[in-house]
């Protein structure tokens, strides 16, 4: 029996009711009275297991404090510690607010305790793990808090939203059905009750966000997904049409192991060229793509798509000229 599951075992022996002995406990477990010591204290403070002697009864029984919340049973080695401590670096990364990782921050100061050592493998864990956003749109941490409430609790929101296409602002009340993080941006995927349908909203667009005491309006996630995955990049709405790009030799070691889209088709040439198709409805995010890529690449189809990339090209050469 390792030590995880050792813990595990006494958090259930103490739980009995009218707890448990110290003799009984070391016999089922075989291990001495030192070690179960050791494992009570460590368990009591380090995880803050509510664990108490009952002097009178000469028992160690669970004595929660009123109106605490505890996950039983949620023990962890030190690898799947190290894994998580590593999930959260990466979260803190990506969540240049700290929205996220400041509600984490609990179970990071419990993970840090289960390190033992005084936190210092977290810490070096924490220095050696590093995510950088490159053109981050920021969240109000408020708006995050307001529309992952309703989305927990499954209630409406009152939005005032920013469309930049249009420079207007609008109100939308909507129902909240999932949220997404795409290339370091939150969007909200739900239903309008204003559009009456499913559409994509970004975060740092919403200038005030409430929470109404009316019920979210459901819709199956297998409709969401269907509605608003189909498309490229964040723009939603099912493809209508597919781009076929051909990509030098230089560039094909890269997007060669990239995914522009789930349902994306790749060949590589003799020559080391790569070609590839993706399925597209909105064009916008595409372009922004293939653009990166200045003369490595080449857009072969549709017409539109590659006169639209040729404009865009010769625009960018205006100034310079």
């Amino acid at each position: 029996m390792d030590r995880t599951e050792r813990f595990y075992r006494i958090d259930l022996l103490v739980r009995r009711p009218g707890g448990a002995r110290l003799p009984d406990m070391a016999a089922e477990l075989e291990v001495s009275r030192a070690t179960l010591m050791r494992d009570l204290a460590y368990l009591r403070e380090r995880l803050g297991v509510p664990i108490a002697y009952d002097r009178a009864e000469n028992r160690y029984v669970h004595a929660p404090e009123p109106g605490a919340q505890e996950l039983p049973g949620l023990w962890f080695s030190d690898q799947e510690i190290h894994a998580l401590l590593t999930m959260h670096q990466l979260i803190k990364g990506l969540d240049a607010q700290g929205v996220l990782a400041r509600h984490l921050q609990p179970l990071l100061d419990k993970l840090q305790g289960l390190l033992g050592a005084g936190g210092t493998q977290a810490s070096e864990l924490e220095r050696r793990v590093r995510v950088q956003g490159v053109a981050h749109r920021p969240v109000d941490a408020t708006v995050f808090e307001r529309v992952g409430a309703a989305l927990v609790a499954r209630q409406r929101l009152r939005v005032r939203y920013y469309t930049r296409a249009r420079r207007s602002e609008g109100e939308r009340e909507l129902s909240a059905q999932r949220l997404v993080h795409h290339r370091h941006t939150w969007y909200l995927d739900a239903w309008c009750h204003r559009a009456n349908g499913l559409r994509r909203f970004s975060l740092d667009a919403m200038r005030e966000v409430h929470v109404l005491p009316v019920a979210a309006q459901e819709v199956a996630l297998g409709e969401v997904e269907r509605a608003l995955d189909g498309s490229y990049g964040a723009f939603a709405g099912p493809s209508t049409h597919t781009a076929e790009l051909h990509f030098s030799p230089q560039a094909a070691q890269w997007v060669a192991h990239e995914q522009w889209h789930p349902q994306q088709q790749a060949r590589l040439l003799i020559d080391g060229s790569l070609r590839l198709r993706v399925p597209y409805s909105d064009p916008t995010e595409l372009v922004m793509d293939i653009l990166r890529h200045g003369p490595q690449v080449e857009v072969l189809k549709p017409a539109g798509l590659r006169a639209q990339v040729a404009r865009q090209l010769q625009a960018a050469l205006q100034p310079y000229q």
